[in-house]
């Protein structure tokens, strides 16, 4: 071989770790073997570690939500009260068997209606003291930390999973939904406290627009957890209907719906509802639809679609768009500007709708904090921009608080 040759060897061989002397050559050689044989566990501890922390973040975020909830009972809760807050914070609901699907919308109804019962009694029996309003949103606040619980839970059972079995690949695919799990929990913290509270949250909208279109009219409950009042609007009939307010309820609309159309002839069904928006849309913003935009388990969706397909009877819907974290936090300023327009929106709707009858508009959404009539609906506006500088101020805290610690640590 040529000299040329020889050189050009030594330059590869130098370039992959050969290169040099046999000290160097025998370091490269078990440093390539330990990384072959150990890499992967490194990276398990190391996941184990970052998954550890993400779960005892959610661990503590469900303490502080249990405190958040008893704090509104009661400022010397007793030991017999934590005890039964814990407890009931195991909650839940056995979906019912499907396999023969019909009669499927019925036993789901029976179900809903059990827990909504069990909700209010157990809310009776550890704040016997407070009103039923209050009774409602404490209510509604255990249901927020119930699912903040099952979060928590649900994370710390695959973490110790990862942790007996060093499963990489399970670890990868928790590592990568832990972002939209904390955005999550963070937003069921903020919707324990808000509905806990009695303050408007994101999905309070509809009942928002209801409210105001209701005015100073008088009110009935013709259903459990319901009003309605009927008025005239644009020279046309329009029964209003929302949630029984202000406690947290969420009403039901599908049964005064359906029986409404049974004695009255209907012209159109209009729902209002906060709606999920996609990533890059603005929170406020409006869209108009077709269809009942009613969100839940489908009980109240099921009774309206089915009495208005029989009688052929148009359904308009008026949505109002934020994230899945927005609609249960604080009502945000944008969506309480939007419902001014959602109002006016429903509004013309009914002056445009050329077939004879009533029109029914139906607000729907959770009504904590809202109540039945514009003057609570003006109340719930000023309460809601007051929680949104208390809430703008422990950000602000929160963010001073970090910078500060941060500046400390950079001079250290």
């Amino acid at each position: 071989m040529t000299t040329d040759d020889d050189f050009m060897i030594d330059q590869i061989l130098f370039q992959i770790g050969l290169g040099g002397d046999w000290i160097s050559t025998v370091i490269w050689f078990v440093m390539f073997l330990f990384m072959m044989v150990f890499y992967s566990k490194i990276m398990v501890y190391q996941m184990i570690l970052k998954l550890d922390q993400s779960a005892s973040m959610l661990e503590e975020l469900t303490k502080k939500s249990k405190k958040t909830v008893v704090s509104k009972i009661t400022k010397n809760p007793s030991p017999e009260l934590k005890k039964n807050i814990d407890n009931f914070l195991e909650f839940f609901v056995i979906e019912p068997v499907s396999l023969d699907p019909y009669g499927i919308v019925k036993k789901i109804e029976h179900v809903v209606n059990l827990s909504e019962e069990r909700f209010k009694y157990f809310a009776s029996r550890v704040a016997p003291n407070l009103d039923k309003e209050s009774q409602a949103n404490i209510g509604m606040g255990l249901s927020a930390a119930i699912s903040l619980n099952q979060i928590a839970k649900v994370v710390r059972h695959y973490v110790e999973l990862i942790r007996k079995t060093k499963n990489l690949q399970l670890a990868m695919v928790l590592q990568m939904q832990v972002p939209m799990i904390e955005r999550i929990a963070r937003a069921l913290y903020n919707g324990t406290e808000a509905l806990s509270s009695g303050w408007p949250i994101g999905d309070s909208a509809g009942c928002i627009v209801a409210a105001k279109m209701i005015g100073d009219n008088k009110i009935s409950e013709p259903e459990q957890d319901t009003v309605m009042v009927k008025k005239n609007i644009r020279g046309r009939q329009v029964f209003i209907i929302k949630a029984k307010g202000p406690g947290g309820r969420l009403g039901k609309p599908g049964k005064l719906v359906e029986r409404l159309i049974r004695t009255n002839k209907v012209a159109k069904v209009i729902t209002v509802d906060a709606a999920a928006k996609l990533e890059g849309e603005k929170t406020g913003s409006i869209a108009e639809g077709i269809g009942v935009a009613i969100g839940g388990p489908g009980v109240d969706r099921n009774y309206i679609e089915g009495i208005t397909t029989a009688k052929q009877i148009p359904l308009d819907s008026i949505v109002i768009k934020m994230s899945q974290e927005e609609a249960i936090q604080p009502i945000r300023a944008e969506v309480l500007d939007a419902t001014d327009k959602a109002m006016k929106l429903v509004e013309t709707n009914i002056a445009e709708t050329k077939q004879k009858g009533v029109i029914i508009m139906v607000g729907v959404g959770n009504t904590g904090g809202v109540g039945n009539d514009s003057k609570a609906v003006k109340e719930a506006d000023d309460l809601a921009r007051r929680v949104l500088k208390i809430v703008k101020a422990r950000k602000q805290e929160k963010k001073s608080r970090f910078s500060g610690w941060f500046s400390s640590g950079i001079g250290m």
